[in-house]
């Protein structure tokens, strides 16, 4: 049976550093980490859960707690979460906590309160005041995937700069009348919603074009924005020749309302949304790129250095867009053309 010793001398490192590998120590290099992990495998050395747990005090166990996992964002966060922990040798462990479900109430009220993990990845909770008190009080590192809060360390889109900057390239095209479309007075990301909303009107305001601001309501989905999109775009005297949606998926929704109105996209209405949704290439939808995987693997990053040093001060990453340029965006008809800015703008 092997032991640590030649996993070490397989991998050409320390036992120190072969034991802090497999535990998922971030003092650890990515090269040493991968060349521990694979020496590993070929020894069939699985380190012991309770011997480890006991030597270290860990679970080597991280929870997770979203609010779907079969909604795009969420699924991709996921598997950018699993990779990075599967890389470190760790376990997963993942809380769906629906909106006010019953499940909701007990995975905070219970289940977290058990503690069985080393820390805590939230992603996209916008938890009410007292769930974020229950978080901070299981004495254990919470990192947050969308969220303002400045008690733990966070990962989330400038989600102001990236309808500022999708509402810029349609003033850009030419666009003159550019309307919003998505957010609703009751929702689960309030602030991801205002945030989006404040990027576009800023950017309308600073382009002149404050008397053209507009927002029409819609819940975060395909469906909800195609039934806002076909309210919108029926009047043909109020008709925008300029979209910014929330999100991609409004977005998506939008050009379906568009095409079974007979309105053309985009020569008569240009489309813009955001994230880059898998579906965003088969519309041929210009969007603002984010990347959740690369936004799960830098929660675990960041949640490894606060288990490493509970001292640590919270930090925020802020991920910043790239526009990326399809054909759901174009001058408007009958204007002559403007100048587009780069499609890798950021």
């Amino acid at each position: 049976m092997s032991t640590i010793a030649d996993v070490a001398r397989e991998a050409g490192v320390s036992k120190a550093t072969a034991s802090r590998a497999l535990t998922g120590s971030t003092q650890v290099s990515a090269d040493a980490r991968r060349r521990v992990h694979e020496a590993a495998r070929r020894l069939g050395y699985t380190p012991s859960t309770s011997a480890v747990s006991l030597a270290t005090g860990r679970t080597r166990n991280v929870g997770v707690v979203m609010p779907h996992v079969n909604r795009w964002f969420f699924a991709e966060v996921l598997e950018g979460i699993q990779q990075a922990l599967l890389e470190r040798g760790l376990d997963l462990t993942l809380y769906d906590a629906d909106p006010g479900s019953e499940t909701r109430r007990r995975v905070f009220d219970e289940f977290l309160t058990r503690k069985r993990f080393d820390g805590l990845i939230a992603v996209g909770l916008e938890p009410a005041e007292s769930e974020l008190e229950t978080l901070l009080s299981l004495s254990r590192p919470v990192v947050s995937i969308i969220g303002t809060e400045r008690t733990t360390s966070v990962v989330t889109l400038d989600d102001a700069h990236a309808a500022a900057l999708a509402t810029a390239h349609l003033v850009s095209l030419g666009h003159r009348r550019i309307a919003f479309l998505g957010g609703t007075a009751a929702t689960l990301w309030p602030h991801v919603e205002s945030a989006r909303y404040e990027g576009y009107e800023r950017e309308m305001r600073e382009s002149g074009l404050s008397d053209h601001i507009s927002r029409t309501p819609a819940e975060l989905t395909m469906s909800a924005g195609y039934a806002a999109a076909v309210d919108l775009l029926s009047d043909p005297s109020q008709r925008p020749t300029g979209l910014v949606a929330a999100c991609d998926e409004v977005a998506i929704g939008a050009i379906i309302a568009a095409r079974r109105l007979g309105i053309l996209v985009p020569s008569d209405l240009s489309v813009i949304g955001i994230d880059d949704h898998e579906n965003a290439e088969m519309f041929a939808l210009t969007t603002l790129r984010q990347i959740p995987r690369e936004q799960g693997a830098t929660a675990v990053e960041l949640l490894m250095r606060h288990i490493e040093d509970p001292t640590a001060e919270p930090t925020s990453v802020i991920i910043r867009p790239r526009l990326v340029v399809r054909n759901s965006t174009s001058t408007p008809t009958g204007s002559s053309s403007a100048a587009v800015r780069d499609a890798a703008w950021s």
